[in-house]
């Protein structure tokens, strides 16, 4: 029956096999690119085109819709409705 120290010992060998293939492999795989790269003529600056990226909208803020005279909170219209405007006429906040 083996050990622990025999088994350590086994994965450690184990490792060290499986980082040397995949050195390999990378190596490989750089290789088959460079060489497609030079069949079409691609450059890194081709590559990078071939990601899409999305425009991101400026966020413009909204205006006030609503005021709170007695203590100068507002509210654009959208969302929730603020506790200070529940049960109350919409039309008496509004901002002219």
């Amino acid at each position: 029956m083996s050990t622990y120290q025999e088994y350590a010992a086994k994965i450690a060998e184990l490792q060290q096999l499986a980082e040397a293939a995949r050195k390999n492999e990378i190596a490989d795989a750089k290789a088959r690119i460079a060489e497609i790269m030079n069949q079409y003529g691609l450059t890194l600056a081709d590559l990078a085109g071939a990601t899409k990226v999305k425009s991101v909208k400026e966020r413009v803020a909204v205006a006030a819709k609503y005021r709170n005279d007695a203590t100068g909170e507002t509210w654009t219209g959208r969302g929730r409705s603020p506790k200070w405007l529940e049960g109350k006429d919409k039309d008496q906040f509004l901002i002219k």
